[in-house]
């Protein structure tokens, strides 16, 4: 999967493809669980904040991770 672009360094579209490649549906929903995980919503909807440059992506997913408990 690899490190997600750092926000001061990388553009709206590198970030946008990383969260594409790495969260993409993958249509079986029993072995993947990332539906789970996001409640439903898309990676691209969850990870919007970092797509824009406004949130890293590590506190994004540490409020998923958080939620979770």
């Amino acid at each position: 999967m690899g490190s997600p672009p750092d926000i001061e360094t990388s553009t709206t579209a590198e970030r946008e493809k990383y969260i594409y490649d790495n969260f993409y549906c993958r249509g079986n929903c029993e072995i993947c669980g990332l539906c789970q995980v996001y409640h439903g919503k898309s990676p691209e909807l969850v990870y919007a904040d970092y797509i824009e440059g406004k949130r890293t992506f590590q506190e994004i997913a540490n409020e998923y991770n958080t939620s979770q408990g």
